[in-house]
């Protein structure tokens, strides 16, 4: 990162520059160390900016297993009697990830200035997501460090395999299809302008569908390379606007639509949206603010609406189980179900824990039954694919050699 710094000195003018840190308080340490103090620091903006449809981020660094690591061990360590200086100085020794060490130095640092532990995470928000700085927050405030990161490094646990599952059912339909157009597209370059020069030869009359594929062929062996940067363009632009918010909503939009498919998204974020709420209410964070990261952490705006409306109609004194009785297209009647005979037994929390392991267990056994349903589908499209190629193709022959 880099900071735009004034750096004052004794009996010096004060002075700006540039410098480049991983942290403000790595600014900090560093103007010290100097003999400097800080006079005013803020996030350098200049320099060309990428617009945001076209901002691919490339991550942090800090893999989404080592948070959960960091916390599992952090946990540990605090149970064993370690205190948080010298659990986080074990976790920089041990991390064979250099941007994690730098990030652990800067928790360090900031904690030995002062700074409640929940404060040094909320530094590098892309690195600690705001559920995991509020589940601190409260470990602090009731005393139970330890339990809340227990928790939270559970929850995102459980959130990474819901997701690696939902990949890997995705992996195999994602290659089949790849194929078919890698396939396709070497078939029309090379394959299909050799038999255009033999009907051509042998003045073989050409159907429409044949003059189309090779009409087609024509124009991509003769625009090649315009076609090269046109498929380029195609996938890092889909990439693009998939990422984007407008983009996710056009896809999940679809997706709810979908027979198996829309389902199994419900069924995701629904998991997602109630581990995430129990998580953060049995560590004793306030019902309106677990509501607010709940939000946040849901993503889509589809579903993360739903949690929005909650968090107004419970601050007009309404009941949280409403609003989700209303959108049961969304998240299924279970949740407010469950969510009702929690309010009225006061145990809500735990009824949003068995919803989210439900589902979890759910979404997990419907991934495995995804490729079982989607392998016939693909193997149609191949027919398909290859059956429209394949008449195009033999029909001219098949005209030359009826006329013999």
């Amino acid at each position: 990162m880099r900071f735009r710094v004034t750096i004052r000195k004794e009996g010096a003018p004060d002075q700006t520059s540039v410098i480049e840190a991983p942290s403000r308080f790595a600014v900090y340490d560093q103007v010290q160390k100097d003999g400097g103090f800080v006079v005013e620091l803020k996030e350098d903006e200049a320099g060309f900016k990428t617009p945001a449809w076209l901002n691919i981020s490339f991550g942090t660094g800090v893999k989404r297993s080592e948070i959960i690591r960091m916390a599992k061990n952090l946990s540990a360590m605090l149970a064993a009697g370690l205190s948080l200086s010298r659990a986080l100085s074990v976790i920089e020794r041990q991390s064979g990830n250099k941007h994690l060490k730098t990030i652990v130095m800067g928790l360090s640092g900031s904690i030995k200035k002062g700074s409640s532990f929940h404060e040094a995470l909320s530094e590098y928000p892309h690195v600690f997501p705001s559920l995991f700085v509020a589940m601190v927050r409260a470990g602090e405030e009731s005393g139970s460090l330890e339990e809340a990161l227990t928790v939270v490094a559970l929850q995102m646990e459980r959130s990474e395999e819901l997701v690696r599952k939902i990949r890997g059912a995705m992996i195999y339909p994602t290659i089949v299809i790849t194929a078919i157009v890698i396939v396709g597209i070497l078939m029309l370059m090379f394959v299909v302008p050799t038999l255009t020069k033999t009907f051509a030869e042998l003045g073989v009359p050409v159907p429409l569908a044949t003059q189309v594929i090779v009409s087609l062929s024509n124009f991509m062996v003769g625009n090649a390379v315009f076609v090269l940067v046109g498929l380029v363009v195609l996938v890092v632009g889909g990439i693009a606007f998939v990422r984007s918010r407008r983009g996710s909503g056009v896809v999940l939009s679809i997706a709810l639509r979908l027979p198996v498919v829309g389902e199994l998204v419900r069924e995701t974020y629904t998991a997602r949206a109630a581990r995430t709420l129990s998580s953060l209410l049995s560590s004793g964070v306030p019902v309106l603010d677990a509501l607010s990261i709940t939000k946040d952490v849901v993503h889509a705006d589809v579903f993360a609406n739903v949690v929005a409306e909650a968090e107004q109609r419970v601050k007009k004194g309404e009941l949280l189980s409403a609003p989700f009785s209303e959108h049961t297209k969304l998240y299924p009647v279970l949740m407010s179900e469950m969510l009702s005979v929690g309010e009225e037994t006061g145990k809500v929390a735990l009824m949003l824990k068995q919803i989210a392991e439900f589902y979890e267990t759910d979404v997990g056994e419907k991934t495995k039954d995804l490729s079982t349903i989607i392998e016939p589908v693909l193997m149609l499209l191949i027919g398909v694919v290859v059956g429209i190629f394949a008449v195009a193709m033999i029909q001219p022959i098949y005209s030359l050699s009826s006329a013999f």
